[in-house]
Formats: C-alpha cells, sequence, structure tokens
C-alpha cells in the first residue's frame, strides 16, 4: 500500500471536517465546550494578551480564550476546513465577541511572524498533522519569549469499549482500519516528548476525565457521524453503511445501563513555556 503524501492526508482531513461541520456542534459531543473551558483556565489567558488557537474547529477554545482575554485583547483562529470555519463565525457571532480573528491556514506554515503570541492553544488537532512536530516548531517560533502554549489529545483508554466496537465492526468489511489518530498522542511520554523536541520547557500534563452518559446508542452515532470517525464511514457504500449502522448500534446498546452508556472521555491537557 502506498503512503499518502502530507497533502494528501491534509486534504483528507480537510475533506472529512468540511463534511461534519454543520453537526459538529451536536449536543452528544459536549466534551468539546467542556474541554474548551478547561483549556483557557489552564492557559491562565490574561486580559489584553494576544492568542492564537490552532485547528480552531467550531471555535469552542477560540471563544473560550476571548472571553478571558477581553475587549482588549484579541484571538487570532486558524483551520484548514472552510466549513468549520464558518460555523465558528456562526458560534463567535452569536455570542456577540469582537476579538476573534478566522484565517483559513496551514498548521505546519503559520502565517505569522516570529514571537508574536502571549500564548497559543490547540485543542485535539495536533495529531492531525502529516509532521506534528514540525506544527509544534511552528506555534513555539510565533509564541514570545515566554510564551504559554496547551494542547489536548485523548488518552489511550477514551472512548473505550466504543471505539474498539466500532473499529471491530469496521474491519468485518475488509477495509484496513488505520489506529485512531487521538493514539499518537494518547500518554505521558508521548505528550511531553512532542513539546520538549519542539524546545518547549516546563512542560506538564493535566488528566481530566470529561465523560459522561448517553441517553442512547444514537447519541453515540451522532459522535461517529459528525467528528473524525465519519472518515472512515465514508469508505463504506450506502448498503454497508446501513448494515454496519444496524449491527454496531445494537451492540453499543447492550452497554446500557440505568444511567445510560457511558462515554470515556479522558483528555490530556499538555501544558508547556517557551524559555525567556
Amino acid at each position: 500500500m502506498n503512503t499518502p503524501e502530507p497533502e494528501q492526508i491534509k486534504q483528507g482531513i480537510k475533506q472529512t471536517f468540511n463534511l461534519v461541520a454543520s453537526g459538529y456542534d451536536t449536543p452528544a459531543m459536549r466534551y468539546f465546550p467542556f474541554s474548551a473551558d478547561h483549556l483557557a483556565a489552564s492557559l491562565q489567558a490574561k486580559r489584553g494578551e494576544k492568542a492564537l488557537d490552532v485547528a480552531c474547529g467550531t471555535g469552542m477554545a477560540a471563544m473560550a480564550m476571548a472571553q478571558m482575554l477581553g475587549p482588549e485583547g484579541r484571538v487570532q483562529a486558524i483551520d484548514i476546513s472552510d466549513k468549520m470555519l464558518n460555523k465558528a463565525l456562526q458560534n463567535i457571532q452569536k455570542a456577540g465577541l469582537t476579538n476573534i480573528d478566522l484565517h483559513t491556514m496551514d498548521a505546519e506554515q503559520l502565517e505569522f511572524k516570529s514571537q508574536y503570541f502571549d500564548a497559543a492553544s490547540c485543542a485535539f488537532g495536533l495529531f492531525f498533522l502529516p509532521d506534528m512536530l514540525k506544527g509544534a516548531k511552528e506555534i513555539f517560533r510565533v509564541l514570545k519569549p515566554g510564551g504559554r502554549f496547551i494542547y489536548t489529545s485523548f488518552s489511550t483508554q477514551a472512548f473505550s469499549p466504543l471505539a474498539d466496537l466500532f473499529r471491530e465492526h469496521l474491519a468485518e468489511f475488509g477495509f484496513d482500519i488505520p489506529d485512531t489518530k487521538w493514539r499518537l498522542l494518547s500518554d505521558d511520554e508521548s505528550c511531553l516528548g512532542l513539546l520538549n523536541d519542539a524546545g518547549f520547557e516546563s512542560s506538564r500534563v493535566d488528566r481530566q476525565q470529561l465523560g459522561y452518559h448517553l441517553a442512547s446508542h444514537i447519541d453515540w452515532w451522532e459522535i461517529l457521524y459528525n467528528s473524525g470517525f465519519r472518515g472512515m464511514l465514508e469508505q463504506l457504500e450506502p448498503a454497508q453503511l446501513a448494515e454496519f449502522r444496524t449491527k454496531h448500534l445494537a451492540a453499543v446498546d447492550k452497554l446500557k445501563t440505568n444511567q445510560g452508556i457511558w462515554l470515556d472521555v479522558e483528555v490530556l491537557f499538555v501544558f508547556g513555556k517557551r524559555p525567556a
């Protein structure tokens, strides 16, 4: 099997997130706004600062930071997906925020001058980059000396056993199922190693369980169909997709208790500083 070129990977990511943008803010995936609030608080964004949000998606982290920065501060938010940025704009306008600028931009080639930002964040985006170290070094470059950076990923056990069932059932259709991207940054060693290799110091990992119970198996399907998992579902023909959905959701429904279906969302908040 030929290894995809970096640009092919980026185009595939862009296509997937353009596809899911309209449903990305589904309540089933409320771990995104939950984690955005914790991210902004952990970054200790201060009023008047200039901040960068990489792979901003629909704007959850950017908005959380913008509220802490106040009107005298500003967030530059970037994403490779135009439709995600369109959804972010809607969310920003609905929130009445006027201190966020949106840009279509490649995270591996930031179009900002060096040593410009006081703080930077990347919520669940670094593991999608073909060259994660290149992306981390770019963020390092645009931070001022002493600038803070925080990024998030999921732990190894996140979404288990639901994600394990998903991969198992999808593999039955004869596809080569790649490992989920977040597993590239799912433990302390890999998370901290990336920051250290990029030049950051004072690095640490804060683990937070942001999981909750889903009301039914339909909520799990909402997550699959409106997130990065969708890219794997797109391999199926319509008849296959219907067959997969029936079998997979029947298995997931068996996991339901009186409280619902537990969704494990252990998030890794990874923090580092550019040396002063």
